[in-house]
């Protein structure tokens, strides 16, 4: 089936890939809170005790050694997949070697094939049900898999058998903070810290329950543990200065700040919190103080752009981003980023008015520029003010011509309002403004498709997929448009199944390979491909018809009339009346299922 994108959705937030690669204050103190392991990695965590090769002496002769050496000999040769398979003879031959087992799960988690992996681990616990390490990485398997209450589990097991593992608090304490269960996480950092005094880890996260259940006075013992044990950490005395701040006390709250501030001055994090506390207690000198010098130095230093969103856009914590933009505007008015950040502030605010004033402020030069523009675009095409978003949209490609993003956004207004002409018109302007842009050819292809114009569109197609052969989105198009047409089916498969390649759990794609075989009169191939694709995307009306066509042919009258039904449910009421002659033949042909 042919995707249609009918509208842009926009970058609502921001686009700060170039900036969150490095997010984070680099100046002093280490920012990172302490941090229990999270999901294990397959590639370096493999408990110790399985992986010294002298765990197990391998076998020195016959048939069982050969499959074993050959698998070390692809390994090297870099064909993971045939390593895999000499190993599996291997295991066949040797059941019981927990070696050759381990080498087996070390090998499958390195392919990322971790269901594999755990069956292998699995026999071999079964084998060896005490001991301890593959216990870990059992769990640390489940974990990796996302079943983290069945490793949970598994780790409880391992510390009533060995309370030493102080990684496993870690890692148990962690599942349990994520499952926000804090009775059992607060059980096991108790443990942690009854063993092990000085897991500033443990004190650390037992200062967060105590501070989610209002335990300031246990809180705060606990975050001061936490830094007496280390003392670089930048976490805990946040968390100290969020309790001083909850009691009331100002004066503490001051001192924490400039306690980081005073050997380091550009510790980004504490400045603009400092700058908003000061604003917030009515200290407006103090706070202009503090912002209006950050908005100066925002155009040269951009980690205290990435630190505002970090730790305040990235947060929702609208109210207080607004108060800290508007006072850093007052050192920098003509910033673009923090313009940008303030209509982000306001339009999370629903100040709409304000939220426009500064988004227009972006000028084309910034890298919030394109957000800006969608941004806008989107606040007048859903308030229903399409021809203002087009008006908008027009004097942008004047004022920056050869973007392909705001082109295709113009284009697409207009094919929404099923003015194809004008679409046209937009994108072959801006095919001939960047000629080797393939999604300029796959929307124009789009467009003559809407507009009947088949031929058009098909060679509009082949052309996004001569500059882009790996274009699934193309590939498909082209596929199913000749399926749908009943013509070059032979080339229809080719395409879909090349685009299947790059996007194989694709429900549109999967849906056009089932289409193939309809086209074909081969439906009981069709309907496997068809209910697949009606399973990955349940909610698309035409998805659901083709399977019920598929039913219908081979006689199925009943799944027909259940895949009509739930296509019928998902259309627009202008769009029904096909569907429902559809629903009517089955009936007709069956009475019974009136």
């Amino acid at each position: 089936m042919k995707t249609i994108h009918t509208k842009l959705l926009t970058a609502v937030l921001f686009c700060i890939l170039c900036l969150s690669a490095g997010a984070g204050c680099t100046h002093g103190r280490t920012s990172e809170a302490p941090r229990a392991p999270g999901a294990p990695d397959f590639l370096t965590d493999m408990p110790q005790e399985l992986a010294r090769p002298d765990w197990e002496t391998p076998y020195q002769n016959g048939e069982r050694y050969y499959y074993f050496l050959e698998s070390q000999m692809m390994r090297k040769q870099g064909n993971p997949d045939k390593a895999i398979e000499y190993l599996e003879k291997a295991r066949a031959l040797d059941p019981e070697s927990l070696y050759i087992r381990r080498e087996l799960a070390d090998l499958l988690l390195r392919q990322r094939k971790a269901d594999r992996a755990l069956e292998v681990v699995q026999g071999m616990l079964a084998d060896n049900p005490d001991n301890i390490a593959l216990m870990v990485l059992y769990g640390k398997l489940l974990q990796g898999l996302k079943r983290e209450s069945e490793a949970a589990a598994i780790y409880e097991s391992v510390l009533e058998k060995d309370a030493s593992q102080k990684e496993i608090y870690l890692r148990l304490g962690s599942i349990y903070m994520e499952q926000e269960d804090q009775s059992n996480a607060f059980r096991i950092y108790q443990r942690l810290v009854a063993d092990f005094p000085d897991s500033y880890v443990g004190h650390f996260f037992l200062g967060k329950i105590y501070a989610d259940q209002g335990k300031l006075r246990q809180a705060e013992a606990a975050f001061k543990r936490t830094l007496a044990l280390e003392p670089d950490l930048e976490e805990p005395r946040f968390e100290l200065i969020e309790i001083y701040r909850r009691q009331g006390q100002n004066h503490e709250v001051i001192a924490a700040y400039k306690e980081m501030l005073d050997p380091d001055p550009d510790n980004i994090r504490a400045a603009l919190g400092l700058g908003y506390f000061y604003h917030s207690i009515g200290r407006k000198t103090a706070a202009a103080d503090i912002l209006t010098r950050l908005g100066k130095e925002s155009a040269d230093q951009q980690e205290i752009i990435r630190g505002l969103i970090q730790f305040y856009v990235e947060q929702k914590r609208f109210e207080e981003t607004a108060a800290i933009v508007e006072g850093m505007l007052k050192g920098k008015p003509d910033s673009s980023d923090l313009h940008y950040i303030a209509g982000i502030a306001y339009d999370g605010l629903k100040e709409e008015e304000k939220m426009m004033h500064h988004l227009r402020q972006v000028a084309p030069g910034s890298v919030f520029y394109p957000n800006a523009v969608a941004s806008i675009a989107f606040f007048h095409q859903e308030k229903g003010e399409r021809d203002t978003a087009i008006r908008f949209l027009e004097g942008v490609n004047r004022k920056v011509p050869g973007n392909p993003d705001f082109i295709l956004y113009l284009a697409t207004l207009y094919e929404d309002a099923e003015e194809y002409g004008q679409a046209e018109k937009t994108l072959q302007n801006g095919v001939q403004q960047v000629p080797d842009n393939p999604a300029l050819h796959f929307r124009l292809g789009v467009v003559y498709d809407k507009w009947g114009r088949k031929e058009d569109s098909i060679a509009m197609m082949k052309k996004a997929i001569q500059l882009d052969p790996q274009n699934a989105n193309a590939l498909n198009y082209l596929g199913y448009t000749y399926a749908d047409l009943g013509k070059n089916l032979d080339e229809a498969e080719a395409l879909i199944r090349e685009a299947l390649k790059y996007k194989p759990e694709d429900g549109y794609i999967i849906d056009s390979l089932g289409w193939v075989y309809f086209q074909r009169g081969d439906y009981e191939a069709a309907l496997k491909y068809l209910v697949q694709a009606a399973e990955l995307v349940p909610e698309d009306p035409i998805i659901l018809e083709h399977a019920g066509d598929a039913y219908f042919k081979l006689n199925d009258l009943k799944n027909a009339l259940k895949y009509y039904e739930r296509s019928l449910s998902k259309r627009d009421e202008d769009d029904q009346e096909s569907i429902r002659n559809k629903i009517r033949e089955v009936k007709a042909a069956e009475p019974s299922l009136q």
